[in-house]
């Protein structure tokens, strides 16, 4: 097995949830925490929108969000459904009419805002829709754009304000006896959302979808998204989460999972330990971590590399991960292999040999997957 596995002491006792179908993936009960991104193609350049739903999906996507704003798109939906392998969200605003043709172009789930969907007659159109189509639904409450009536009584968005707007729309879907939703309860405020989740997860046992809405570009909206989603997923708070940034879609899948990795809830692909470098590396360790993370992109199985500058931590860090580099003397390191320690190897030639180290590692962890017992 491999040896990023997880310790007793670092265990997360999730909420229990409501397990929900989104198309055929389970969301909530004791499925994995999904991972999803959205679409920022012209949903109606469909040739574009199949591209960068499957760029999302090779890069882990476990379910794709894509804005029908119009009847065009409504209509592009139906040639997009069949063309993607994960289950697609209908993202509605507005006009409720958009649910119910997205419904009919093969939506996996419709996601709703209860601050701009309609009134109660209208969302229960999109509820028969969702029911005559096998969709779920998913209620989006967004800080921003709450009803009118709850502003007026709260004075300004606060998270007593989002988890009511949730909670009425809950009860709207539960009184015409429609169970397969889950519930979102977005802020751009770190603060404001974790408060509004922390007082959802009290007050219904749907699904959970977190995220900290407009979070910002790369950087700002990684760092925001990882203390606000990381610290919820730490209370056993999300049954899937969406990391909103403004940048490509599939950096918002990659920095999902490094969040749900770094927390031990999901495990895919290589987990790179590295150090920040100093005057004491043997190599370049920066320069050999971005080519690395590049040539390793194509690895699915969940294990871990360290890629250590000198012998201070290298060694121990090394005895923990599946493969391992340590920097040493004279233009050559250490080459660990399952937390042993195996060869000497060059440093001109460690990153083609790293690269078919962590290969020939997969591929034995894989095959060990595949057995019955094979860990045991």
């Amino acid at each position: 097995m491999s040896l990023n596995h997880v310790r007793p002491w670092r265990n997360i006792y999730r909420r229990t949830s409501r397990q929900i179908m989104v198309g055929n993936v389970p969301v909530g009960g004791d499925a994995p925490i999904t991972v999803q991104t959205m679409t920022n193609t012209l949903t109606t350049d469909i040739k574009a929108t199949i591209a960068q739903v499957q760029a999302a999906t090779d890069a882990g996507a476990d379910i794709v969000r894509i804005s029908v704003p119009d009847e065009a798109s409504s209509k592009a939906l139906r040639h997009i459904v069949p063309e993607v392998s994960v289950p697609i969200v209908a993202d509605i605003h507005f006009h409720y009419k958009r649910g119910i043709e997205a419904a009919e172009a093969g939506a996996a789930c419709l996601r709703i805002n209860p601050g701009n969907i309609g009134n109660e007659s209208r969302v229960k159109d999109v509820i028969k829709a969702a029911r005559d189509h096998n969709c779920s639904i998913r209620i989006g409450v967004n800080a921003g754009s709450l009803e009118k009536h709850l502003l007026d009584k709260y004075g300004e968005p606060c998270p007593d304000a989002m988890v009511e707007s949730g909670l009425d729309h809950i009860k709207i879907l539960q009184d015409n006896d429609f169970h397969e939703f889950k519930i979102s309860c977005k802020a751009s405020d770190v603060f404001m959302a974790a408060a509004a989740y922390q007082q959802l997860a009290e007050a219904t046992d749907a699904p959970i979808h977190l995220g900290i809405t407009e979070a910002g570009g790369l950087t700002s909206g990684t760092i925001k998204s990882a203390i606000g989603l990381g610290n919820l997923l730490w209370m056993g708070i999300g049954d899937t989460i969406r990391v909103s940034l403004s940048a490509d879609p599939v950096e918002e899948v990659k920095v999902g999972y490094e969040i749900l990795k770094s927390l031990g809830l999901r495990h895919r692909g290589v987990n790179i330990i590295s150090c920040p470098s100093c005057a004491r590396q043997g190599f370049d360790v920066i320069k050999t971590v971005e080519k690395l993370e590049k040539r390793l992109e194509h690895i699915k199985t969940p294990m871990s590399l360290s890629i250590i500058g000198c012998v201070v931590n290298g060694p121990g860090e090394a005895l923990m991960t599946d493969v391992g580099f340590t920097g040493g003397g004279a233009g050559s390191g250490m080459v660990y292999l399952a937390g042993k320690q195996s060869h000497k190897m060059d440093n001109e030639k460690m990153i083609d040999h790293i690269v078919e180290q962590v290969e020939a590692r997969a591929a034995i962890l894989d095959a060990e997957n595949s057995v019955p017992n094979a860990a045991e």
